[in-house]
């Protein structure tokens, strides 16, 4: 273990099947062990763009004062440099533990774990409040209602969504238009963290 690196895993990473997906293909398949841990300060929040697939994916996004159940994932460098490989909407940073504790099950609080920060921001909500994450269907479908542009270009179910938007100009049209319509804030504070 000491030659893994913590890593707090805010989306599809905490996922086994995402992350057979990610690996497939190597010589050797990973061995990449996960702990639940509490993590003080970030939320599982929702990224400012559609990925490939068709779905709008998790990015954390600042809470303090809140505590997340989180999964800490342990790879190890080559891993961790593979991970890194498909994550190109994001950067890593690390989470310094005095802002952002992570404390295992056990009480024990690890050093400074790595997360995957979202590089366009995070949507919010009419108030100006980062959206928390939920499913995919109850998601897309509470963005299509709150804006009739996005219903002109995507079609009004997260079926049609899904579907038009696996084209990469309607993707970049919808980043744009989230933004248009102030539906997106930066996040300085977890983009200025260190670079691990």
């Amino acid at each position: 273990m000491a030659e893994r690196h913590p890593m707090v895993a805010v989306g599809s990473n905490a996922s086994l099947a995402q992350l057979r997906r990610k690996f497939l293909g190597r010589s050797e398949p990973p061995v990449i062990p996960m702990t639940w841990a509490d993590v003080d300060g970030i939320a599982p929040g929702v990224s400012a763009h559609v990925n490939r697939s068709g779905y709008v994916p998790a990015a954390p996004v600042e809470s303090p004062g809140r505590t997340s159940r989180l999964f800490v994932l342990w790879p190890d460098q080559a891993e961790l440099d593979a991970l890194d490989a498909t994550e190109p909407n994001y950067r890593r940073r690390l989470m310094p533990v005095r802002r952002y504790p992570v404390t295992l099950d056990s009480g024990t609080r690890l050093p400074p774990c790595s997360v995957y920060v979202g590089g366009h921001g995070c949507l919010v909500d009419g108030e100006g409040r980062p959206r928390g994450l939920t499913d995919q269907s109850t998601l897309i479908r509470a963005l299509l209602m709150e804006s009739m542009e996005l219903r002109r270009v995507c079609g009004a179910t997260p079926e049609s969504f899904v579907e038009r938007v696996r084209d990469p100009a309607v993707r970049d049209a919808v980043r744009r238009l989230f933004r248009a319509e102030g539906r997106v804030a930066a996040q300085p504070g977890l983009l200025g963290l260190p670079v691990p």
